[in-house]
């Protein structure tokens, strides 16, 4: 019977013309065997297409048979030393795992659990110590270094390889998860607490994989461009088999099949479980991704069975364990790994008698050992190996191990294996003998580390093959060797001077004649990278598409619609712009990329990515944090930004609360600029600290789409915008009740207009103050108040920026911006002593109107301001409680509106 004849059996087919059936199946061996499988698929898509057309209904299937994409006898040979590649493993494991034992002995007292992670390591080791021995290139001078995601909860493991390397001391291990003194080593990848050994945070799961395909993606971009030669990196994504649950981890998978990203491989964990029972206990997780990869045009390899199958395999004449594998389901599998070689025989083999025959003269310790894929150095290397050849597509690698590997009786595929960070002594000594690994009995209980001698043959292998691929994994470049210059101020004179009389714009039209600005500087120009989902004609950008052109791997193909527009769509192969598409976590994955450039490429980049505000860190926080992170520089701009300055599109588009949570974020610069000048000296200054100085900083500014006249820049208001806030207008010194007027945004002008009709109506005095950034002010008074409390005895206490601002000044403050009451409100307690503070913002949902419409009934308007003041000015005896009640009349107040929070 022929492979072919049997493929056809394990399907569980009837056929009652088998001759016929035979015939065919020879002539297409005949064509594997002469012309190979090239010609082979040709044929049978002829075959299909025909079929299809003469109305033949043949259902499509992604899948292939469950069992290893790569055949036995296409296997290249492994070029290392198995046995100190496994002795090296075997060490890794044990420090790994004592490392997380050893942080979880701690008392209650003491704090109680640490935590950790044992099992995800265990389960990946032999894949790791693939990569690192065979594949994984550090930068040097001829090579830009290869960039590796590493699976999370995989960390333990790195650690451990990295004591190995004289890269950790013992000491760092012992404080595992024990950060605050500066001696311990985070939980997970982080690049802001080792800046120079993780480059990827991974954790929150699923970003890991969203964020890769888009750096794959921006290395491709970088080559294009002529920046930077990538096309010798790839980049290598380890995650788990749950993990491909989280919508990100499959959500721009075929925008990496579209472009062909082939410097891209994804290895996908596949241990049958996730944290609380299996991925899949009724069905089967590589089948499902497989289908889920080559379906988006993926290159797919199933690496799923060991060695010690292939001969059982090569038996199968009649196909019986290819159904029982086909059929059997995940749940089943896991438990096979959580019992012995006796279950495995009773309840796999036990299937069909001719499969118990088939191992009857094997013992229970041979079927138990039989083996997975993952945990089989040949058949990985094997994996990585066509992965890293592999050209025109992405790949993905789905390698089935068990959790918890080598973890006995307490862990290995148990439901609460990925939870497990104590280990008994009859499991320590289990996973001792396990591995083999030389720590006496008297000393067990002590979990010391071990780490051969130098000039050991393990040790000497391990730095060898790493000295081979130019240093060690993981390694990060915490500043860029080159040196650029922020332009001078002066260079956006055009946004700094006031607009002609009759002139109106917008802080967004304020921007794009920055950006212009910085486009047209020499130095700066290529590092520039302008990235969009979707929305350059909303924020007046559209002009870019001419001018640098939209990144497209495969140039333009088609005639644009608008080719004789001056304005057209223009996509071309060294394009500069990134054009997303409606894909918010995709823009700002390609924005990560290219604001950690300086990092990963050794290049400084400039992203600007401007976006409904709405949709920036509501819906994308995670990936904002994770560029905190990761030391992210750029800059963000929230387009179409507050309550009420998007006025037609109502409750969902409208953002009142972005500011509150880009400030929770510890470096990311947040502002809320009202002009065009503001928001010039803002992103000069932001040029400045994080091109030209490199600090590891980003920024977030919002800008806004109302049309209005632009003052200018007066001389000496720099550093106030820069640190939060200047006295725009100031009343003077008449001798009337006075107020001091504070907004941001678009609702400054409400201020600026309620300051007039506070000395008109009412005869009140105000000044005007433009606050850039109540987040940057509270800030700085929090740094102060700290100080002050660790330095009580220095003779000079420092004073908050917005005291020192405020502290000649006269009566009640009233803050009114477009964002929540709790964004003003940030800086009530840096007021000079004494000072009364009423707080105007737009609490509850958008929803659809007039601009004037929408501040009225979020009260944020003049006339509200007015009344704020009048308010605050009565509750200090300034003027008469009654004055309140008449201006209520005079503007035409409702006193019985409802309240906008509940609205």
């Amino acid at each position: 019977m022929s492979s072919l004849d049997r493929a056809a059996n394990t399907a569980g087919t009837t056929d009652d013309e088998t001759l016929e059936t035979q015939e065919w199946l020879e002539a297409l061996e005949a064509v594997l065997d002469r012309e190979g499988p090239e010609r082979a698929h040709f044929l049978l898509e002829r075959l299909i297409d025909l079929a299809r057309r003469s109305g033949a209904h043949i259902p499509f299937s992604p899948n292939t048979a469950y069992v290893n994409t790569i055949p036995p006898g296409l296997e290249p040979p492994h070029p290392g030393n198995i046995v100190l590649e496994e002795r090296i493993r075997s060490y890794v494991r044990w420090n790994a795992m004592a490392m997380v034992v050893k942080a979880n002995r701690h008392s209650p007292a003491d704090g109680g659990d640490l935590g950790g992670h044992i099992a995800s390591f265990a389960s990946l080791a032999t894949m790791i110590g693939c990569g690192q021995n065979h594949f994984w290139h550090a930068e040097t001078p001829d090579h830009g270094g290869d960039l590796v995601y590493f699976q999370g909860h995989s960390s333990p493991g790195m650690y451990g390889r990295a004591y190995l390397e004289g890269r950790l001391t013992e000491e760092q291990l012992d404080n595992f998860r024990q950060e605050v003194d500066g001696k311990g080593l985070p939980s997970y990848p982080h690049p802001k607490l080792m800046p120079d050994f993780w480059q990827f945070p991974t954790v929150s799961m699923g970003l890991g994989p969203l964020m890769a395909i888009y750096q794959a993606r921006f290395l491709k971009y970088l080559h294009a461009r002529g920046l930077a030669d990538t096309s010798q990196r790839k980049v290598w994504v380890f995650c788990g088999d749950g993990e491909m649950d989280e919508p990100e981890s499959l959500g721009a998978i075929s925008l990496a099949a579209r472009e062909k990203l082939d410097n891209l491989i994804f290895v996908i964990n596949c241990n049958l479980q996730r944290l609380d029972g299996p991925v899949r206990g009724n069905g089967k997780i590589i089948q499902e991704l497989e289908g889920d990869f080559r379906g988006s045009g993926w290159n797919v390899i199933k690496l799923i069975w060991g060695g010690y199958w292939d001969p059982l395999l090569a038996r199968d004449k009649e196909g019986i364990l290819r159904r029982v594998m086909e059929e059997s389901v995940d749940g089943e599998y896991q438990a096979y790994k959580a019992h012995d070689g006796k279950f495995v025989r009773e309840h796999f083999f036990g299937k069909h008698p001719k499969l118990l025959e088939m191992v009857s003269r094997m013992s229970d310790e041979d079927v138990w050992r039989l083996n997975r894929g993952g945990h089989d150095p040949y058949k990985v290397y094997a994996a990585f190996k066509a992965a890293s050849d592999h050209a025109g597509q992405p790949t993905v690698i789905l390698a089935k191990t068990i959790k918890g590997y080598g973890m006995g009786h307490v862990g290995q595929a148990k439901n609460p294996t990925h939870q497990q960070k104590k280990l008994d002594m009859d499991a320590v000594r289990e996973f001792r003998d396990r591995f083999n690994i030389p720590v006496p009995d008297d000393k067990l209980e002590a979990l010391p580390y071990f780490k051969p001698s130098e000039d050991s043959p393990e040790m000497k292998y391990l730095h060898e093959r790493r000295k081979a691929l130019g240093g060690y994994l993981p390694r990060r470049r915490e500043k860029a060797d080159e040196q650029l210059k922020a332009p001078a101020l002066e260079a956006f004179k055009a946004v700094l001077e006031p607009t002609a009389e009759g002139r109106e714009i917008s802080t967004t039209q304020a921007f794009v004649r920055i950006l212009n600005q910085v486009l047209r500087d020499k130095e700066l120009s290529p590092r520039v990278v302008p990235i969009l989902a979707d929305e350059s004609r909303t924020f007046g950008m559209e002009g870019l598409f001419r001018q640098i052109g939209i990144y497209a791997p495969e140039g333009q193909k088609y005639i644009p619609v608008d080719k004789d527009q001056v304005m057209y769509y223009r996509e071309t192969e060294n394009g500069q712009l990134l054009q997303e598409g409606i894909n918010e976590a995709g823009a700002f994955s390609s924005w990560i990329a290219a604001a950690t450039s300086y990092s990963t490429n050794n290049r400084i980049m400039i992203p600007f990515f401007i976006y409904y505000s709405m949709f920036g860190f509501q819906r994308i926080g995670d990936l904002a944090w994770a560029a905190g992170d990761m030391q992210a520089r750029g800059f963000l701009l929230g387009g179409t930004a507050g309550r009420t300055t998007l006025n037609g599109e109502g409750l969902q588009h409208e953002d009142g609360h972005s500011h509150i949570m880009s400030g929770l974020i510890p470096n990311c610069v947040s502002y809320d600029p009202a002009f065009g000048h503001e928001l010039a000296v803002i992103i000069q200054d932001g040029l400045r600290r994080m091109v030209e100085n490199q600090e590891n900083v980003y920024y977030y500014i919002t800008v806004m789409n109302e049309n209005y006249p632009q003052p200018g820049l007066k001389p000496g208001d720099e550093e106030g915008i820069v640190r939060g806030m200047y006295k725009f207008k100031s009343a003077g010194k008449a001798k009337q009740p006075r107020v001091q007027l504070m907004g941001s945004g678009t609702i400054l002008r409400e201020v600026i207009a309620a300051q007039e009709l506070l000395q008109s109506d009412w005869g009140v005095a105000s000044d005007v103050w433009s606050v850039t950034s109540f987040t940057e002010l509270r800030r700085d008074g929090l740094d102060c108040e700290r100080y002050n409390l660790l330095h009580p005895e220095e003779g000079k206490q420092q004073v908050p920026y917005v005291t020192q601002q405020l502290k000649d000044t006269d009566g009640p403050i009233i803050v009114s911006t477009d964002y929540v009451k709790s964004f003003g409100d940030q800086i009530r307690p840096y007021l000079p002593q004494g000072r009364s503070l009423r707080v105007l913002g737009t609490d509850g949902f958008g929803r659809s109107d007039f601009r004037y419409k929408l501040r009225e009934h979020f009260e944020v308007d003049r006339h509200f301001v007015v009344l704020g003041a009048l308010r605050s000015l009565a509750d200090e005896g300034k003027v008469p409680l009654a004055k309140v009640a008449e201006a209520i009349k005079k503007y035409g107040i409702n006193p019985e509106k409802a309240n906008p929070h509940h609205a």
